[in-house]
Order: C-alpha cells, then structure tokens, then sequence
C-alpha cells in the first residue's frame, strides 16, 4: 500500500497537482482492486466499467444525467446500441447481483436448477427471513422455525452449495438489513425477489424487487429487461431534528404521490437536506418507495455513506467511492420528469393510515380526524422494527423514549414487540442494553426475521371473526396493509413511526409512548426528543455466525438434497427430483 501511494505521488508530480483524484485512481484501480463483498473476496467493484458506460451514454444523448440513470445506463448490455427513451424503451440491463428471501428462492432455484448450468453466472444470496413465525420470543421461535422448515432449509441450503450462491441462515436476519450491512454499495445495480428490495438504495445503490423468473434470467447470465424508467426528483432543504426523523419524509411522499404516483419511475432524492439523514433513514425512505408503486429509490453518495461503509467493516469499498464520486452523484443541470420539493426545518411528525400507505396526517391533527371519522381508538399492539427500520438508529431511538417511560414509572399497558433486523443488530442492542430497557418497559424482543410486518404473526390477543377484531395496531412501518395481517378484518394504522393515542394532540413519536399508562394530561414538554445514535460508541457486535460459504472448489460433486418424512412440502416430488440431479 506504501509503494502504490508512493507511485500515485509521483505520478502527481510529473503531470501537476491540478490532476484530479478519480484521473489517478483510474489509472491505478486494476492494482487496487476492492472486493464487492468479504463473503466474495474475487468479484470486485469496477467502478471503471461503470465509468465507461455512463460517458458513452451520455455523449449520446447529449446532455447531463440524473444519479439514477447513470447507474442503469452504466449497465446497459449494449451502451452504444441500446434505444434509450425514458418510460418507452425496454434497457437490456447486466445486474451485478441478486439477492433472494426464502419464500421466493425455493422455485427460483428450482428454475435455475432446470436450466443445466453448473454455478450462477453472479453473485446471488439466499436469506432466510420469512418463514419464521412471531409466536412468544425470538429464541424459542426461531427453534420452532427451523423444525417446521427443516426440509426448505435444507433444500435451499444444498441447492446453494452446489450452484455457488451464499445461504444465510434462519436467525441471519432480515433480508434488506443483511443486504444494507453486507452487500450494497454506491452504485451497484442489484435485484431481489422482494418488493423492498430498494432499501439498498440509502446507500446509493439500484435495487429493485422482481419475480423469481427474472432472478434466474440474472443467475443464468441472461440480460435482464427492465422498461426505461421516468425518473422523479425529490428536493430537500433544511434539517431534520427533534421529534421529526426519516420515516416522516416517506410520510409526506407517500401523501403527495398516493400509492401510483411512482409507478414506472425512480425516485432520486438529492439537495442539501440530504446530508442531516443517517445511510439508514435513507434506507428506510428508499425501502417504502416500493408503497407508492416505484421501481426504486436512490440517495446520491456522501459523507453519511462513507461513514456507515467504514462502519459496517467496508473501508475499501468507501475509499474507492471518494475516487469516483462524479460518478456516484447526478450531474450538475440533469432533469427531472417531475420534481417534489420538502423543506425538512418545516416537516412535522406524521402518521400514515389507516387501510392505506398514501392516506398522510400530521401528528397535530391526527385525534381530531380519527374522532371524526369513527377510527378505532382503542390501541392493542405496538410493533417496533421490519426490514423498514430495525437498525441499530432505530432501535436507539425506541430505546430513548423507553427510558423516559420507565424513569416516569410507566410500563406498557398493551402488547409491544421488538424485532431486530439482523443478528448483527440484535447482538449490539444487547450487549448496549437497549434489550433490557425495552424488555424492562415490557416489550418482547422477537426473531431476526420479518415476522408480524408479513403478517408471519401467530397473534393471541384476540380472537377470529369477533368484533375485538376492530382495533387499531400501531406500527413503526408505512407498508402493512390489511391483506397481510393473519387476522382478518383488522384495521391497520401503518405509520413508519408510531405515535401517542388517537384522540390526543401531542406529536409525541414512540409506540412506547402510546401503549404505557401516559395520563391524558401528560404534556410533551416533559419528554427529550429520542437521541439520534447511528452507530455504537465502539465496533458492532457481530454475534452468532449463520453465513454459510459456497465451497471453494465448487459444488460440482454435491447432491440437493431434502429430509424425507419430515414436514413434506407440496414441491416434495419436484425436490426428490432434484436430489437425484
């Protein structure tokens, strides 16, 4: 490393000190060359790829380009032949990997398997996040999981070993959190089998969620199509602070566009706000983009980015980034289809619901309006944590209220969960104590799994086809409409952040805050805005190892396999024929 930064030196001598940065990291970058993942030390970033495309495409269409269609168009299959028309064209896209949640990966490997190749063509994933039911804690749950599931598990598990995808176990977590944590990086375009696979873009990435069908198309090396899309901008100014946070920007979004005002477009948020929001508030805005029906979102590169890559043990990945930085940021003068304009000093805390994700009020007058229109007001459960927002922020910032709550000598009085979103964050939150404080106001800290934000939910506390149905549950996401709760009939109120009961007027911003014993009387006054903590004091904790490697010298000699007399799924005939492949 001394002898290359030597060189670079040197190099900057003998051409001027005008040369720019990303000229010489260019000129050295097939030396210093940065692994895409540390599960995946030999597929690397190439940023020079990218580079490349982007200034062919925009010497053809000759003018400048948002952040988002440089990361697409940058990996057009054919950059000099491709017929690029925003919202009428089809691209022929090179993604460079995809990502699969459990669910969803047992017929894409099934397909994929039918295709006869011997490994996938890139980098691909399985994570198992949605088949562990949320029933009475994580652990137990979680055992209970693995039995039911044993014959998926071990289907999916053998099927990664021997095409080369890596499998990260049941109690891994969270498909978008292990993505965010591991895999994402400034403009890497990625899909996944999930609706919410555009988390990723709070770190500058291009995720987007597809079907199976179009996951094995990536693996077998097939160009995948995606339709040109429309690209809207999103404008912040001003800062968030107090009691306002990230989620309240997709509030306000979401109640501007209504649930189709993304469809076939990419949200592109940018401007100076951008920089008073966490790489995981950006994840968490990015993610519900998918609720008003956008292909993906995307946050342009800087500093909050960096930060979270450095910690999240990617240093490299960031130091290449500043190279490229141009590249990773829209270009001075690009345009919009449509432009929305939010001043984050004016936003207030919002609350989103019920029935629907678009349907946006203001803390102020959220009592009033339920009152008005009959709403249940009584609040049973108070859900904390999805692949939305389970991060260690989010957790710290739930943490802090529940604090004030106890020195207050305030308990719940409702049912109160807490899911982590990754074993990484379950393991930190533990050994910093914000387990204990949520446990000690009465909450129950679930498996790192997706769990009642699916409706993966074993619920008790009422029962079916009874009127005790027509309660509100308040939950810390935006995207859990009626159709995924196991009960039927219950009336979702799907904010991103929770907030106090209906008919009060106080912006007070945690379930905690709803479902303890608060007097009526209580003022907001005397609550501290929760404390805004991204990351531990010190390193994350990375607990329990559940990755499992594709083995190194391939998987060539390996046989899928199932576990006969145990749990038969209905695909059992198709895996037995796979097992003799």
């Amino acid at each position: 490393m001394a002898t290359y930064c030597l060189t670079v030196a040197r190099l900057q001598l003998a051409l001027g000190q005008g040369v720019r940065r990303l000229h010489v990291s260019a000129a050295f970058n097939a030396k210093a060359k940065v692994s895409m993942s540390r599960f995946e030390p030999s597929n690397y970033v190439n940023y020079e790829k990218l580079n490349e495309n982007v200034n062919i495409v925009r010497k053809r269409l000759n003018r400048p380009l948002t952040l988002s269609e440089k990361i697409v168009y940058g990996h057009l299959d054919d950059p000099v032949g491709q017929d690029i028309a925003r919202g009428r064209t089809y691209l022929r896209l090179h993604p460079d990997r995809v990502a699969m949640q459990d669910a969803t990966a047992q017929m894409a490997m099934l397909q994929f398997i039918s295709s006869g190749l011997p490994q996938v063509a890139v980098p691909s994933t399985i994570h198992c996040d949605h088949l562990i039911e949320a029933q009475i804690g994580g652990a137990k749950d979680l055992a209970r999981a693995k039995d039911i599931n044993a014959e998926v598990y071990n289907f999916l598990a053998s099927a990664g070993a021997k095409y080369g995808v890596g499998f990260w176990k049941p109690g891994s977590g969270i498909i978008h959190q292990i993505i965010l944590e591991n895999y994402a990086y400034p403009g890497v375009l990625l899909i996944g089998t999930d609706s919410h696979t555009p988390n990723g873009g709070g770190l500058g990435s291009i995720c987007i969620g597809v079907g199976g069908a179009d996951a094995v198309d990536v693996m077998a090396g097939i160009p995948w199509e995606l339709k040109c899309p429309k690209v809207i901008g999103v404008k912040l100014t001003g800062k968030l602070s107090g009691w306002t946070s990230p989620k309240d920007v997709i509030l306000k979004v979401a109640g501007i566009l209504t649930v189709k005002g993304g469809t076939g477009a990419i949200v592109e948020y940018h401007g100076p706000g951008v920089d008073s929001i966490s790489c995981t508030g950006m994840a968490t805005i990015c993610n519900m983009g998918a609720e008003i029906g956008a292909t993906t979102s995307v946050f342009p590169y800087n500093h909050r980015m960096k930060t979270y890559l450095e910690k999240t043990g990617r240093g490299d990945i960031a130091a290449l980034a500043d190279d490229y930085a141009d590249l990773l940021v829209p270009d001075t003068g690009c345009e919009y289809d449509s432009m929305v304009e939010i001043n984050l000093d004016e936003l207030k805390p919002h609350i989103n619901g019920p029935f629907t994700p678009d349907l946006a009020h203001s803390m102020a007058d959220i009592g009033a309006t339920a009152v008005k229109n009959g709403w249940p007001l009584e609040v049973k459960v108070g859900l904390i944590g999805s692949c939305t927002n389970s991060s260690y922020e989010d957790m710290g910032r739930s943490a802090s209220v529940a604090k004030q709550a106890l020195d207050k000598g305030l308990k719940c009085k409702a049912a109160f969960t807490i899911t982590p979103g990754s074993e990484q964050i379950r393991a930190t939150i533990e050994r910093d104590g914000y387990s204990k404080i949520l446990g000690d106001v009465g909450g129950m800290v679930l498996a790192n799994a997706c769990g009642p934000c699916i409706g993966q939910w074993d619920r008790r506390d009422v029962k079916k086809g009874r009127e005790e149905h027509h309660r509100h549950i308040l939950q810390q996401e935006l995207h859990r409409q009626e159709r995924r709760q196991p009960q039927p009939h219950t009336p979702l109120s799907p904010p991103l952040r929770s907030s106090q009961p209906w008919p009060l007027q106080e912006p007070w911003i945690s379930t905690l805050r709803l479902i303890t014993s608060l007097p009526p009387t209580e003022r907001s006054s005397s609550w501290s805005p929760p404390v805004q903590t991204s990351f531990p004091s010190w390193i994350l904790t990375p607990g329990q190892d559940t990755y499992q490697h594709p083995p190194a010298e391939g998987g060539s000699k390996l046989r899928v396999g199932r576990q006969p007399h145990q749990h038969p799924a209905a695909a059992a005939g198709a895996l037995r024929q796979v097992g003799r492949r």
